[in-house]
């Protein structure tokens, strides 16, 4: 990475890099930040003064102080990845423009990508040729040649002429087009053409080398050498970023130079510009290796070239048929590779923290199969989500996996890095994104953002702190760093008793959550425009979860803290150096979590009841005191047309069943309600010849419904008769609930789905609020799609599994295994790129999913893999060891297989799987 940046850094200095003024002054911005450090207005005027690194800098002076400001505290590894990130988004990354003319004379430029030939006016691209409609490429004197496939309504083949300044020149770009062509279109290295026994005929120039296919298959192979590189500061005038001694201030970094001949320039570029190879001749780079006696080799540089145009973002898995088809029209679009920039990359202001597992130290020696700052891969490796053709190298995670520590208990100590991580970014969701976006909008009450703001930003705070200290922790642990004490560092409990009983103090902003979450609401309640604006911000990619599950999060995160120290404690001897400070991390968070536990499951059941309610029309006072959710599910309902499907929502005095409609709210609407004092439940399906069918008998009103399974029916058994038992224990009859009776609550008739929607558009007040784009995945609408039912006993226990981690997966059809940073939380998977993406680029919900092993007849020669299917859709995961491959199957099985209140009453216990 380190070679790239110093590459773009010399095609500004040349004036190769065309960009406009801003991108220029953030790109050396970046520049200046890995050279000198953190930002001194006075040195930086200094620095620039002495160093140019564009023409007619002066003007840019200014501005480039300016974003060279807001980068403090980046490391130099994380400058050159910004620069490489800015970089890789300009239109003219890598294209070396040819001046030619075409046949009227007109002046253009042509230039060469891993796509193809491209026509350039000016800097403004206006045509492009690309390598599978190209058939010949030639050459005559000073006249370049192009000749296409013909098109499949012409019978004649068009053939394209350009006239360029000399035959040299045309000859020069004449080899960059057949090196392009042969290297990302040939399978193997095109064999030398034969010595003419007489005389010779045209050119017999050949690309030398191995062609893209065969680079990647000798990465997977693990045929690549990989050196570690230390990324320092290259031009330090102080060290006042690294160290807190002012006597070491003007300590430099010994530095070697060296040069890079022509074939290692071209390399460094983009591997889609071969052409450099040509130009480079009489231009040589210097380079400033610091801290190292030798250059290192270009890591993963075979994969780095591997840049895929047109990324897609794989969407909610709602309609899974639709993801196949994407999947299928993708598979295509990976075979050619091009320079186009992705979608969904990570924002380039926000790297915080590693994404390869092993947490990073200021200036450690790096492991070779993490980036240099062992924060993130290369910018360059960007694989698709929903492509199955993307392969990832299978070797490489085995020498990591073989690499780090082997023990449970470091194990453990990572799974506490990357729920942290994950935690970390949720509170972001409050503390910055939900905070900016109410700043900018005049809609919340003073006193709201004080109690909101005024209690998450102290989480924040203390929460960055807490995670900088694992992950320093766990990198002594790793030995990447003073590896001559790490036998002092494998452990965790120190560093947890020490946070937990800071986190003590912060106790006094967890019991004002509730206060919260109400006053939020009452807010909502009160103010149209809050309403809109909470709901708008709801549909935000980085508001993967319902808005008030992230208020929830830091009461969540103290159970995750509690299981963890219990699986720790379980895994330690007595006489272990760590247990002691388990024990006593144990007893300290438990003290918490039962001091809290009360109010939190209020809580939940207060945020369900208002997550319901927006969901739902035709109701108008779902949430008041004492009523309880229970479950919701799909059932089919037996009326005069048949069996329709229905949703319904079990509370602990009312079940009401609804359908869906068709409008743009994806909302669905309550067609009737059944209280249930005085209701009782008996199977009929001998009476009425349905499958797992059951009468529902009320005081006023019965209804038949049938399950989609056996065990669906004894779900809904078993909450139904509860439900009804605790209603018979209260007071009596409750009163009527509904403000506005549901409209079809007296016909046993209902009417269609499609007459539904239309009384959608005349419906009460409430409804007309919401005609609004909505999530469509929701808990409710996947329980729609998949037939299923979720209980509040599984919402809580998917509260306390909630799992984040590198996962490589696999499709059923493709050969190569894609790494991801994968979150499980809401019983549903949420994939990202890397752990500092700000929003997942997709996700697939679980209900209804099958958990199980692969077979031998599935061919998954590989250890620790689950696989995930529903119906025709499979996915294998495969983890990074027995224990991490152990939680994921704990998670996911309480996801997909629902829990009976028995075992649930008891689900403090570990869930087996």
């Amino acid at each position: 990475r380190y070679l790239f940046a110093l590459q773009v850094k010399q095609d500004l200095a040349q004036g190769r890099l065309t960009c406009n003024d801003t991108s220029t002054a953030l790109l050396i911005s970046h520049i200046v930040q890995s050279e000198i450090g953190d930002f001194d207005e006075t040195i930086d005027r200094e620095h620039l003064a002495k160093n140019k690194y564009i023409p007619q800098q002066e003007a840019l002076e200014d501005k480039i102080m300016e974003f060279h400001r807001s980068h403090m505290g980046q490391t130099p590894a994380e400058s050159d990845f910004q620069l490489l990130e800015i970089a890789r988004r300009l239109e003219m990354y890598g294209i070396r423009l040819h001046p030619a003319k075409d046949r009227e004379g007109t002046k253009i430029n042509l230039a060469v990508a891993n796509t193809g030939i491209l026509v350039f006016q000016g800097h403004t691209k206006i045509n492009a040729f690309n390598w599978a409609k190209v058939r010949k490429l030639s050459f005559k004197r000073k006249r370049f040649l192009i000749k296409l496939r013909p098109d499949v309504n012409s019978s004649f083949q068009d053939t394209l002429e350009f006239l360029m300044a000399s035959r040299d020149f045309c000859k020069s770009f004449w080899k960059i087009c057949v090196e392009h062509h042969a290297f990302f279109r040939l399978f193997e290295e095109p064999k030398p053409k034969p010595k003419p026994v007489l005389f010779s005929r045209g050119s017999s120039f050949r690309f030398s080398g191995r062609t893209q296919k065969q680079v990647l298959d000798y990465v997977k192979e693990g045929g690549h050498k990989k050196v570690q590189f230390e990324r320092k500061h290259s031009k330090i005038h102080s060290i006042r970023s690294l160290t807190a001694q002012p006597s070491e201030q003007h300590t430099e970094v010994p530095k070697q130079v060296s040069d890079v001949d022509e074939t290692l320039e071209s390399c460094l570029l983009n591997i889609s510009s071969v052409q450099s190879c040509r130009q480079g001749k009489d231009s040589k780079a210097s380079t400033e290796d610091t801290g190292q006696h030798k250059s290192p080799s270009l890591k993963k540089s075979p994969k780095e070239g591997r840049k895929v145009d047109g990324a897609v973002v794989s969407t909610v898995e709602e309609e899974e048929e639709a993801a196949k088809d994407r999947m299928q029209q993708n598979r295509p679009q990976s075979q050619q590779p091009s320079t186009g920039s992705l979608t969904g990359s990570p924002h380039l202001s926000e790297l915080s923290i590693n994404s390869q597992g092993g947490p990073s130290v200021a200036n450690m020696s790096l492991s070779p199969n993490l980036s240099p700052d062992a924060k993130q891969s290369s910018p360059l490796i960007s694989p698709l989500l929903n492509d199955p053709s993307c392969v990832r190298t299978d070797d490489e995670e085995e020498v990591k996996r073989k690499r780090f520590p082997t023990e449970k208990a470091y194990f453990i100590a990572k799974e506490v890095a990357t729920t942290e991580r994950t935690y970390l970014k949720d509170l972001e969701v409050i503390t910055s994104w939900f905070q900016s976006a109410v700043s900018k909008e005049d809609c919340m009450p003073e006193t709201l953002k004080s109690l909101i703001f005024s209690n998450f930003e102290p989480l924040h705070k203390f929460h960055t702190g807490f995670l900088k200290e694992i992950e320093q922790r766990l990198a002594l642990w790793e030995g990447r760093c003073n590896a001559h004490i790490k036998g002092d560092y494998q452990r965790i409990g120190d560093v947890m008793l020490k946070n937990i009983q800071s986190m003590k103090q912060l106790t006094i902003h967890l019991w004002k959550h509730n206060e919260i979450l109400m006053e939020l609401e009452n807010g909502i309640k009160n103010s149209r425009k809050l309403e809109t604006f909470c709901r708008d911000f709801e549909l935000q990619k980085v508001c993967y979860l319902p808005l008030n599950t992230f208020l929830l999060r830091p009461l969540h995160r103290l159970m995750h803290y509690k299981q963890i120290m219990e699986r720790l404690c379980k895994h330690y001897p007595p006489s272990h150096i760590d247990f002691r400070d388990s024990r006593a991390a144990l007893a300290e968070i438990s003290e918490m979590v039962a001091q809290l536990h009360g109010n939190m499951i209020k809580m939940e059941n207060f945020q369900k009841l208002h997550e319901l309610k927006k969901d739902l029309i035709g109701i108008d006072n779902l949430v008041i005191p004492g009523r309880e959710f229970i479950r919701l599910g799909s059932l089919s309902k037996l009326s005069g047309k048949g069996l329709q499907q229905r949703m319904f929502f079990l509370f602990n005095d009312i079940l009401l069943y609804t359908s869906r409609g068709l409008t743009a709210s994806n909302q669905f609407k309550v067609h009737g309600h059944l209280p249930l004092y005085g209701m009782t439940i008996e199977e009929s399906e001998e009476e009425w010849g349905v499958p797992h069918c059951l009468t529902l008998r009320g005081q006023h009103q019965s209804i038949v419904v049938a399950a989609s399974t056996r065990t669906e029916m004894d779900k809904w058994t078993e909450d139904v008769q509860m439900a009804i038992d605790l209603a018979e224990k209260s007071s009596g009859p409750a009163p009527e609930l509904l403000a506005s009776s549901p409209p079809d609550n007296k016909s046993p008739d209902e009417t269609t789905v499609d007459q539904e929607s239309e009384d959608d558009l005349s419906a009460s007040r409430t409804s007309l609020e919401r005609q609004s784009p909505h999530r469509g995945n929701t808990t409710v609408h996947v329980c729609w799609h998949r037939n299923t039912s979720v209980s509040m006993i599984d919402f809580s226990i998917a509260v306390e599994n909630q799992l984040s981690g590198n996962l490589l997966r696999k499709f059923k059809n493709s050969n190569g295994w894609q790494k991801l940073w994968v979150v499980f939380t809401n019983f549903c998977m949420f994939f990202y790129k890397s752990h500092q993406d700000n929003h997942p680029l997709a996700s697939l919900p679980l209900l209804g999913y099958s958990l199980t092993i692969p077979s031998e007849s599935e061919n998954i020669h590989k250890d620790y893999v689950f696989k995930l299917h529903f119906k025709s859709h499979v996915y294998y995961f495969r983890a990074e060891s027995e224990y991490t491959f152990e939680r994921w199957m704990e998670v996911i099985r309480s996801a997909t297989s629902s829990a009976s209140r028995t075992r649930a009453l008891s689900h403090k216990e570990p869930h087996a799987y």
